[in-house]
């Protein structure tokens, strides 16, 4: 936890330190709590840090040596290239790049859209209609994959990325934010709309929406990760190796490369890449928006 303008007092033999949301803690517990987040940080980044130096280790350095070494001591590249050799990395992030723009705009617009007319707007079934979205938070994803499947082949997109970001372009998780980000509003700012004549599309555009960019950047970096990394779904409709996503192209190497572990640690880092640049570009509007609420003037 962050500290702005530290002091410290004795209240008997024990020193406490002042933190920056008005609460107090004593040296001890200090030291415990940033323990605990260094293990939150290795458990979190210590895997990722692994195949990165593992993709970049030379074919000669031992991966399995005792103590492990997260620095190469010969940087290398030839892994990078393997898989560019074995498989088109760029035909298949080209392919997730489709897909992950598509579902984000769709989740970003839909949810928007379902959130805004569940918090603001007054119908028949609202509650129920929330109900519902709440209770889909229950269903795993596993077991609607088998009606997903025949409902697409039906409709005729069967093998193709339509049907790869179509049934996942609104998730319920992302409507509840949405729908939470609009409640927090002020109800008299749409009365006062409502008086001056403004439309329901009029009070969505020009007031629901300016009020929640922060929600609307967690959206869709949601929607983005989650269709970047969805593995099992692309596998069961697409058949074509020519429209594979990167997650699937990439588990080739899985089985081609099951003897040299530079070459998937160097797919895996190279599907990882995007997102942890994306987040880098968004941390600051993404952290914004887990507390979004009040009008912004």
């Amino acid at each position: 936890m962050a500290l702005t303008h530290p002091h410290t007092s004795r209240k008997g033999s024990r020193h406490t330190v002042a933190l920056s949301d008005g609460e107090s803690a004593t040296r001890p517990e200090l030291v415990l709590r940033y323990l605990l987040l260094l293990v939150v940080i290795v458990i979190s980044i210590g895997p990722f840090l692994w195949q990165l130096a593992t993709s970049l280790k030379g074919i000669g350095e031992d991966l399995y040596s005792m103590p492990p070494s997260f620095w190469p001591e010969e940087f290398s590249l030839a892994a990078y290239s393997q898989v560019t050799e074995v498989i088109p990395v760029w035909s298949y992030i080209g392919n997730s790049v489709i897909v992950a723009l598509c579902n984000v705009t769709l989740s970003v617009v839909g949810c928007a859209m379902a959130g805004y007319a569940m918090a603001r707007l007054q119908f028949r079934g609202k509650v129920i209609a929330i109900g519902l979205f709440a209770a889909t938070l229950l269903i795993p994803q596993e077991s609607s994959m088998i009606a997903l499947t025949q409902l697409v082949n039906a409709m005729g997109l069967g093998n193709t990325l339509v049907a790869v970001f179509l049934p996942t372009m609104m998730s319920a998780i992302s409507v509840l934010l949405m729908w939470n980000a609009f409640l927090a509003l002020p109800k008299e700012v749409d009365e006062a709309a409502i008086v001056d004549g403004a439309s329901v599309w009029q009070r969505f555009l020009r007031l629901g929406l300016p009020s929640v960019k922060g929600t609307l950047a967690v959206v869709a970096l949601l929607a983005f990760m989650g269709s970047w990394n969805d593995f099992l779904w692309p596998l069961l409709i697409l058949s074509d190796p020519d429209k594979y996503t990167l997650t699937v192209g990439l588990n080739y190497l899985q089985g081609t490369f099951a003897d040299n572990p530079r070459v998937v640690a160097a797919g895996t880092i190279i599907a990882v890449a995007p997102l942890v640049a994306l987040f880098l570009a968004l941390q600051r509007i993404f952290f914004r928006g887990v507390a979004e609420g009040g009008v912004k003037e």
